[in-house]
């Protein structure tokens, strides 16, 4: 390889050495003129100039090619005169410069690099155009160019913002597999992708990434994963990465506070999540609905009706007042309990309110009358949640199905509580005293 190296260079050397020093010299001036002043677009006047009006006088409905075959003609353009076309429609009508920019990717004297073809990209991810740019990736791979660096920068970014996770991932390892130092924004854009996909164990792996790599990532990126944790009732990958936050040196707030009592209600760590609970009071914050509606739910799924109540009790005689988040879970606890009245003074009080109801209430009254066997209740709480089968989880639609499937007559089995009778009672006689269920309604559950 070296004798092959020198070899050149005793050819090259033989070459400058035949030129005149003065083409030697008037070939350096050239070359240099070439980085220092680059090439202007040609003039364009006459004939040429009224193509041109009419290519920027085009709609996007109309086929470019004649007008630009024309132009060509015309001018003979090198890629600095194609280049200052696209400019000028760029500025003027962009679904144009989109078709004339894809166009010109196959026309031989644009000289199409993998920069036009990045660019294009990018420039219709941007616009949230999916489609386009991965016809242009299409046809940039066919011509046998390959994703450099920055096309697969962009296409992590794109593919992270319409939530396309198998492709973003793609793009990510194929960066990481060249060794490129990855930046903020990209992982940034993978940590949302995570996020979004609700996938907060990965997401928080990339916050790691992160860390490592010296990058110091944004509270807000901490908060993301932290909410995505505690919406999934993961308390474990919540209680880490609040962990992280705090070794990141961010303060333990009213939003870490609530998030904990959420992930650790989900997951029905009552007692965990009540410890968070009072630390929120500690900290000076009226724990509010939603917050208390995660309380409660921790006591439902450990069953600890008693408890719940003598919250709600405190919580009634320092001011609070219970809002949809905490209705929603006394009607879905009510409901399994069998109180079928109470309950429906519950659901009153949430028609009151004047908001929309959440899905998750029509998915505990279905359950309740289905159970009581309410048959008329039953079916209009189903034609609710018949036309917004779409947003059902997988969790909520079993349990609709398992009780819609089967006949009326069946549901109006007795079904056993886990719950013993001293409990029970106790826990009603706590009800009754609550202010905001005893208080009279001026609306009917059936408004629901």
């Amino acid at each position: 390889a070296v004798a092959d190296g020198a070899e050149a260079a005793v050819v090259v050397g033989a070459e400058e050495e035949d030129k005149p020093k003065a083409a030697m010299v008037a070939d350096k001036v050239n070359e240099a003129a070439e980085v220092i002043w680059p090439e202007e677009p040609k003039p364009i006047s006459g004939e040429c100039k009224l193509v041109t009006d009419k290519i920027v006088s085009l709609t996007e409905k109309d086929d470019p090619s004649p007008l630009l075959a024309e132009w060509a003609e015309l001018l003979q353009p090198s890629k600095v005169d194609w280049t200052n076309l696209l400019d000028r429609l760029k500025e003027q009508n962009t679904e144009l410069y989109f078709k004339v920019a894809e166009l010109l990717l196959s026309e031989k004297s644009f000289q199409a690099n993998i920069r036009d073809y990045s660019k294009l990209i990018d420039a219709h991810a941007k616009e949230n155009r999916l489609e386009d740019a991965e016809r242009i990736l299409k046809k940039m791979t066919e011509n046998g160019i390959m994703p450099d660096i920055l096309t697969a920068t962009v296409l992590v970014h794109m593919y992270s913002k319409v939530g396309n996770l198998e492709r973003a991932e793609e793009a990510y390892e194929s960066l990481r597999a060249q060794g490129f130092q990855l930046d903020f924004n990209l992982y940034n854009s993978m940590i949302m992708a995570y996020v979004n996909a609700k996938q907060p164990g990965k997401a928080h792996k990339i916050v790691r990434d992160m860390e490592a790599s010296n990058i110091n990532p944004t509270e807000e990126m901490y908060m993301a994963v932290f909410r995505s944790f505690s919406h999934k009732g993961d308390c474990i990958g919540a209680l880490n990465i609040s962990s992280s936050l705090l070794c990141a040196g961010y303060q333990v707030n009213a939003e870490t506070c609530k998030l904990l009592v959420e992930a650790y209600g989900k997951a029905g760590e009552s007692v965990n999540a009540r410890n968070y609970f009072d630390h929120l009071r500690k900290l000076g914050e009226m724990p509010d609905d939603e917050c208390t509606g995660n309380m409660i739910s921790a006591y439902q799924v450990k069953n600890q009706l008693g408890l719940a109540l003598e919250l709600l009790l405190q919580l009634e005689k320092d001011g609070f007042e219970p809002g949809v988040a905490t209705y929603t879970v006394l009607v879905d606890w009510l409901g399994k309990l069998k109180l079928v009245e109470e309950a429906e003074q519950v659901v009153a009080k949430i028609s009151e309110l004047g908001e929309a109801p959440p899905l998750k209430l029509h998915v505990s009254l279905c359950d309740m009358y289905s159970k009581a066997g309410i048959e008329k209740k039953a079916l209009q709480a189903l034609g609710v949640l018949e036309a917004r089968k779409e947003e059902l989880g997988q969790g909520e639609f079993e349990r609709i199905k398992g009780n819609t499937s089967l006949s009326y007559s069946m549901m109006k089995s007795d079904v056993k509580m886990k719950s013993n009778t001293v409990m029970l009672a106790g826990g009603i006689s706590k009800l009754k005293t609550l202010r905001f269920i005893t208080a009279p309604c001026s609306m009917k559950s059936e408004s629901i």
